[in-house]
């Protein structure tokens, strides 16, 4: 069984940082030097290079300061034990908001049951993670117990900062990439979706997806272990709510309501996204009572491949590289635990976590 590592973090967010960059310290430059390599690569189409990323991104951190220092500090903790500079830590967690024109990789899918439509009358959330290839191999689970906020349990990978799980409020939280037309500099959307684990009702979670100063957004699957699951679709001006039809939901990578789609760009993507989106929502709804293993089923399904739900590592063309979903998780709610299967989930066979106490 392959399992990805386990980080146990507790303390300050500097500490917290720390622990998680002592602990994957191969994993935390493994990930820079993916994104750098990506640069060399691609900086005459992006018009970017390693040493104009620093400032750009630095940028995104002065907007961030005056709400959120507390992830601040959780950057440069990673950076102190991991033994790597803080502004090439800013740079992988703004790298969405620097290359976002050209990047063109936005393939995840996340789905929800609430309790009427799940066999222990939980409520289920599930993803897929869909990214470069190259950063499947430094996946890992973080187990995080901060001083001033709600435990949580989260999977991430690299250097990124977690954002993908769930809190000891019950909080559910899964993120996909959306393509509005009105980003700017703000506060970068990997700090919100961050933030949202500190959450300790919903509300709060659905305040803390749009707040000001914002750089743009992501859709935050959003959900309550009470029962209650929406989409919540967020550019750099607007937001939607989309309460969950039936008990049941799921988002890829287009907006779904008619304002957010007024912002949005018109791309090829579309298309694809769309045809995950039908899939995944159709086999919510035929499936009936679900649990972890129908939730699984539909996040290794592969219908319309090479645009199926489970992605398989492909070139595409305005890609330029490999990708590929490198980890699928599904939390149950009920039990407060999370089942991961690393890479596709098609072919893993997956581990179950418990939040500790």
């Amino acid at each position: 069984m392959r399992v990805p590592p386990i980080v146990f973090a507790r303390g300050s967010h500097h500490a917290i940082g720390q622990q998680i960059g002592e602990a994957m310290r191969s994993q935390v430059r493994h990930g820079i030097e993916n994104v750098r390599s990506y640069l060399d690569a691609h900086s005459a189409r992006l018009n970017l290079s390693w040493s104009q990323a620093i400032p750009l991104a630095m940028q995104y951190m002065h907007h961030t300061a005056a709400t959120y220092p507390q992830y601040i500090d959780e950057i440069m903790g990673i950076a102190e034990g991991a033994n790597v500079t803080y502004p090439d830590l800013v740079v992988v967690n703004t790298f969405e908001c620097l290359v976002f024109d050209a990047l063109h990789i936005e393939k995840c899918t996340s789905i929800a049951a609430s309790k009427q439509e799940t066999l222990n009358g939980g409520v289920l959330v599930g993803h897929n993670e869909d990214w470069l290839s190259v950063d499947e191999q430094d996946v890992y689970i973080l187990d995080c117990h901060p001083l001033d906020e709600p435990a949580f349990l989260a999977i991430s990978y690299g250097s990124l900062l977690p954002n993908i799980g769930f809190n000891s409020a019950g909080i559910a939280q899964c993120c996909n990439s959306v393509n509005p037309l009105d980003v700017k500099f703000g506060i970068p959307r990997i700090i919100l979706s961050r933030a949202i684990l500190a959450a300790s009702t919903l509300q709060e979670a659905i305040r803390l997806s749009h707040v000001p100063m914002r750089a743009a957004g992501y859709n935050h699957l959003l959900a309550h272990q009470e029962g209650r699951i929406y989409n919540v679709e967020v550019s750099a001006t607007r937001f939607e709510v989309i309460p969950g039809t039936n008990n049941i939901l799921a988002h890829t990578n287009h907006y779904l309501t008619a304002r957010m789609q007024e912002i949005e760009k018109e791309r090829e993507q579309l298309i694809r996204s769309n045809k995950r989106y039908d899939r995944a929502l159709s086999l919510l709804e035929e499936t009936g009572r679900h649990t972890p293993d129908s939730f699984f089923a539909i996040l290794s399904d592969h219908t319309n491949y090479p645009d199926s739900i489970c992605n398989h590592a492909m070139h595409h063309p305005l890609a330029s590289d490999p990708m590929k979903t490198i980890f699928s998780v599904v939390m149950d709610l009920a039990a407060m635990k999370m089942s991961v299967k690393w890479g596709n989930p098609c072919s893993s066979q997956g581990c179950t976590i418990e939040l500790t106490s």
